[in-house]
């Protein structure tokens, strides 16, 4: 990988940094002056509903703070005892936050369920109501700008930070509905409508806390990223075929890992060098994925062979067998007899190691001068 592409890629980690930054500090900004206005008007009015509205407001906000700390630590370069980086402590801060909003939601859900019991009756006044339907508007305007940063900028807690931005927004409107209904009707659905808030508050923790702690135990690769590392890694002149992408994410846009090429096997080391180099190159131009280990698959299947009927054979089997995804690296020794290959079986199989035995069982029936070595290949890339 080349100097100018690495700074290339450090400078665009900083930009991103600094704009996550920026939105997470206006998402603060706008959510206490939110959680002021609902506060002052929950109190005044007696509504449990706003001011639970105005505490989920300040939990956005403490959110917000999590996610700039959050970013800060994971901008940290890579040292001795993290040569990786320190990508994943994005993931952690997740965590934090889906904690805070657990934690908010089921404070709220106490005390709705304590108003349930025992009803206060709400006053409300014009002015009030105003403020509600304002930070209604506001919150939709500051969830849609949040959510689409997020996804532009690959951070998993702005995305949720405008997802939860969106749901307030709504829970607003409700509060906004169940005044309007008090007022008509003299019902009160204060308490049962906190209830309801906090219940879908909590929901939200939860999505968000399971998101997190998939991530950090190793999630499949995006089928988009793996078909655009194979395709970068095949656009290099003398590649047939990749194979074998094992993807690691140490955090936002940080996936490194490795993959396997076919190549002929009349390739000199030395050509094979360059290659690798300059698949390596086309990768992290192309898709930003840095891959630290290209290996190398022999291929031999001349027209006409023994390998090439072998190889035709393995392709019909491997069309009519229902749990085998695929079969790549295969190597034919003629003079020896013998022949090499993997074999990709779902995880959907009852049991992937029989459809190995089974497929090359079919093999040696068809070829009997020829012994036959297989390795199973897990399903973990598309």
């Amino acid at each position: 990988m080349s100097e100018q592409t690495i700074a290339d890629s450090l400078m665009d980690n900083a930009k991103r940094k600094k704009e996550i930054v920026r939105v997470s500090v206006i998402g603060i900004v706008a959510n206490i002056a939110l959680a002021t206005f609902k506060a002052v008007v929950g109190l005044l009015s007696n509504s449990i509903a706003i001011v639970l509205d105005a505490v989920n407001n300040l939990s956005d906000a403490a959110s917000s703070i999590i996610t700039i700390i959050g970013t800060k630590l994971a901008g940290k370069q890579a040292d001795r005892a993290h040569p990786f980086g320190h990508g994943r402590a994005e993931y952690l801060t997740t965590i934090v936050v889906a904690v805070l909003v657990l934690w908010a939601g089921i404070t709220s859900l106490v005390e709705s369920i304590r108003g349930i019991i025992n009803p206060q009756v709400p006053t409300y006044e014009t002015v009030s109501l105003v403020i509600v339907a304002a930070a209604v508007l506001v919150k939709v305007v500051l969830g849609h700008y949040v959510k689409g940063q997020g996804k532009r900028l690959g951070a998993d807690t702005l995305v949720a930070s405008g997802e939860d931005a969106t749901m307030d927004a709504a829970i607003s409107a409700s509060t906004l509905a169940a005044a309007l209904v008090y007022l008509i009707s003299g019902v009160s659905l204060e308490a049962w409508l906190g209830a309801v808030i906090s219940v879908i508050i909590i929901k939200s923790g939860y999505e968000i806390l399971q998101e997190a702690l998939s991530k950090i135990l190793g999630e499949r690769v995006d089928a988009d990223i793996a078909r655009a590392v194979k395709e970068a890694a095949c656009a290099v002149e003398g590649v047939r075929g990749a194979y074998d992408l094992i993807l690691t994410d140490y955090g936002p846009q940080r996936l490194q890992g490795s993959v396997h090429v076919e190549v002929d096997e009349r390739l000199t080391a030395r050509y094979i060098d360059q290659l690798t180099r300059s698949i390596q190159l086309s990768v992290m131009r192309s898709t930003g994925v840095v891959l630290h280990t290209v290996g190398i698959y022999s291929s031999n299947a001349v027209e006409g062979s023994d390998a090439s009927a072998i190889r035709s054979a393995l392709e019909q089997i491997v069309a009519e067998e229902e749990y085998v995804l695929q079969f790549h690296g295969l190597y034919v020794d003629e003079s020896l007899k013998g022949a090499n290959f993997d074999l990709v079986v779902s995880f959907d199989a009852p049991d992937r190691h029989a459809v190995l035995s089974h497929v090359i069982d079919v093999l040696q029936e068809r070829f009997p001068e020829y012994g036959f070595a297989a390795i199973l290949d897990s399903d973990i890339s598309d």
